[in-house]
């Protein structure tokens, strides 16, 4: 979380000044997985979404996480093929679920290891709303796609699913390519 609230304190974040002491708050005062419930819920609670999303494309769950020698490596080798090729040869090779529409990439996901783990009978509780929660991943899922397809994404929309209705894949990303 320390990552983030600097990130929070870049001015192009537009993040505003007098909320910041509560996040730094937070930090010096909760211990890991207390300290990540009480500073997304104060995320979903003090920031507007698009604020989220901004903070989320810079600095979102999974990010080189280890995997980045494979995303760049498959990068360079498809880098002459066009951008839906490239995606359907990623989707392939790593089992994703993804769709190239005009200027958007579509993703369906589930966190295979950060919901499951954190469900609602684990230690974490999710902040009010479970998208927030979900952007963060969106964050990741961008880097991941950013680093595989030599692309520039912005986070367009985290869309989850009730699990009643989808366990399987419940939150959908809409990344726009922006270059």
């Amino acid at each position: 979380m320390k990552s983030m609230l600097k990130a929070m304190q870049m001015p192009k974040n537009e993040i505003p000044a007098e909320v910041l002491p509560l996040f730094e708050d937070i930090i010096q005062t909760y211990n890991r997985e207390e300290c990540e419930e009480k500073f997304l819920k104060a995320m979903e609670e003090q920031l507007t979404k698009e604020q989220r999303f901004r903070l989320f494309e810079q600095n979102g769950s999974c990010n080189g996480t280890g995997y980045d020698k494979e995303r760049k490596a498959f990068a360079v080798e498809h880098a002459d093929k066009p951008l839906a090729e490239r995606l359907e040869l990623f989707t392939k090779t790593y089992g994703r679920q993804a769709v190239l529409n005009d200027n958007t990439i579509t993703v369906t996901f589930a966190c295979s290891h950060g919901y499951y783990k954190h469900a609602p009978k684990g230690k974490f509780q999710f902040p009010d709303s479970i998208e927030t929660y979900f952007e963060r991943c969106a964050g990741g899922r961008l880097y991941e796609y950013q680093k595989a397809l030599g692309i520039k994404l912005k986070i367009k929309s985290v869309d989850v699913s009730p699990l009643s209705e989808n366990i399987v894949n419940p939150v959908v990303f809409t990344f726009e390519i922006v270059g």
